[in-house]
């Protein structure tokens, strides 16, 4: 299993995507809600092209190697879920501890979400294809959160050392930092997450 995701909503979308591939992401998808439906507005269409229509902006997502971020318009930047790409025998054992964990998991055609009681969720993915060979990936996420219990809880859910989670105490949930393998530099999103690369 690997870290390789993460989503939130924001009411900077359009920024976020900018800060994104000025890191080198390209835009995979735009989905946006129009007149009760959702309507793709995928590249190689740009802002230019839709600006004036106001769209609200269900999910974007954006790639660069074995990195996948997705972000929707919010009233501000909400911290909502990490993913993990996983094997199919990966995903049953771990809903299997989750189960017995008394966490809710909801499955999908696309993916499986877990909801843990800190208002934070964990996304399974068994796709590969959100993902493409480039060798950029994330190595590390600091994660603010309430208390010892969030970590000791998923290391139980994962049954292995969570090494690639480093908690940082706060009164809520919210991604401080990610460190991602490939990427250059220091600079910080418009919803404060510090991008790092190592």
């Amino acid at each position: 299993m690997k870290l390789f995701h993460y989503h939130f909503w924001t009411d900077r979308v359009e920024e976020t995507e900018n800060f994104y591939r000025k890191l080198g992401f390209t835009v995979a998808a735009r989905y946006a809600m129009e007149k009760g439906e959702v309507t793709p507005y995928h590249p190689p269409l740009e802002w230019e092209d839709f600006r004036e229509n106001a769209l609200l902006f269900r999910i974007i997502e954006v790639r660069r190697g074995k990195v996948n971020i997705t972000f929707g318009a919010g009233k501000k930047p909400i911290f909502d879920h990490i993913g993990y790409l996983v094997s199919e025998e990966e995903l049953e054992h771990i809903c299997n501890r989750a189960d017995v964990m008394g966490w809710k998991t909801e499955s999908g055609a696309r993916r499986t979400f877990i909801f843990t009681p800190y208002r934070f969720k964990i996304e399974l993915q068994t796709r590969k294809e959100t993902v493409n060979d480039e060798n950029i990936s994330i190595t590390r996420m600091m994660i603010k959160g309430p208390n010892e219990s969030f970590k000791r809880d998923l290391e139980r859910l994962f049954h292995r050392n969570v090494d690639e989670i480093v908690l940082e105490e706060g009164e809520q949930i919210q991604l401080q930092e990610v460190l991602m393998n490939g990427v250059e530099g220091r600079s910080k999103d418009p919803n404060k997450v510090i991008v790092t690369g190592c």
